[in-house]
């Protein structure tokens, strides 16, 4: 069952039922329902990934993990975990699918910044609809580069 805690009313139906659940020893879940992004942040996300790709010369894969992931959200994406069998911590990296909308505004920020910055490639906002329409279009032209 989802409540919504920004509600009094649904607020106290939660405690009731956590109450009742306890009071059970019923196995239970809690976990916060986080707000997803839209589709269209998530395409606009690749669309700037594959142009970049396309621009700098290499593949979109290798630009979303070494480029968005590593060089510029290293601290949205980077993880640890311990082996249980071995102690050994290891690194490893989040899916882009597990952010949710603020996180992902944030990490396209970094990367449209790293990529004027750093690399001198002019990665479009949101509303420059002509500039993501010719990014489109390079792209669809050029794919199997990609």
């Amino acid at each position: 069952m989802k409540y919504n805690c920004n509600n009094q009313y649904e607020t106290n139906q939660a405690r009731t039922k956590l109450d009742w659940l306890i009071e059970h020893k019923k196995l239970i879940e809690i976990k916060e329902i986080r707000a997803k992004r839209s589709l269209n942040q998530n395409s606009y996300l690749h669309l700037l990934i594959s142009f970049f790709a396309l621009e700098y010369g290499e593949m979109a894969g290798y630009i979303k993990m070494e480029f968005f992931k590593k060089i510029c959200n290293e601290q949205i994406f980077k993880t640890e975990y311990k082996n249980p069998k071995t102690g050994e911590v290891r690194t490893d990296w989040r899916s882009s699918a597990s952010l949710d909308s603020k996180e992902m505004t944030t990490a396209i920020d970094r990367f449209r910044d790293y990529a004027s910055k750093e690399a001198g490639i002019y990665l479009p906002q949101p509303d420059d609809k002509e500039f993501l329409f010719h990014c489109e279009k390079s792209i669809e032209m050029h794919k199997q580069y990609i």
